[in-house]
């Protein structure tokens, strides 16, 4: 079985009830693991409005939420020293980190978010 770590923005897609995000997971849930790094717990709990936290906190009870350790904090620092990109923003390169260390694919709704080489990522049109 695979992993497949799942960016902010298709949660969040999720969430909002976009359909394509919806048949993204239900077209991975038996061949992969399906994870989110706690990144994207703190960035979804951030926009999220008080009616909307049961959903929140039923869809983040259901993923695999990895949190990060010292050697992902370091990954994230290097793909944030190494990468030519000034919008390169850190909370994308500790999502990058928790794909390289966790060896999953990154499926993201922007891949200009993740031009990192040493990840793999699925760009998923939403």
């Amino acid at each position: 079985m695979s992993s497949l770590l799942l960016d902010t923005d298709i949660l969040i897609n999720l969430l909002r009830g976009n359909v394509a995000a919806r048949d993204f997971i239900a077209d991975n849930l038996e061949e992969n693991e399906l994870l989110c790094s706690v990144i994207s717990v703190a960035e979804i709990w951030a926009g999220m409005r008080t009616h909307e936290e049961l959903a929140t906190k039923r869809l983040v009870d259901s993923l695999k939420v990895v949190d990060v350790n010292r050697t992902m904090a370091m990954k994230a620092g290097s793909f944030k020293g190494t990468t030519k990109s000034h919008s390169l923003e850190l909370d994308d390169c500790m999502i990058a980190a928790t794909a390289f260390c966790t060896g999953a694919i990154l499926a993201t709704g922007n891949g200009k978010h993740y031009p990192m080489k040493e990840i793999r990522i699925v760009v998923v049109t939403m």
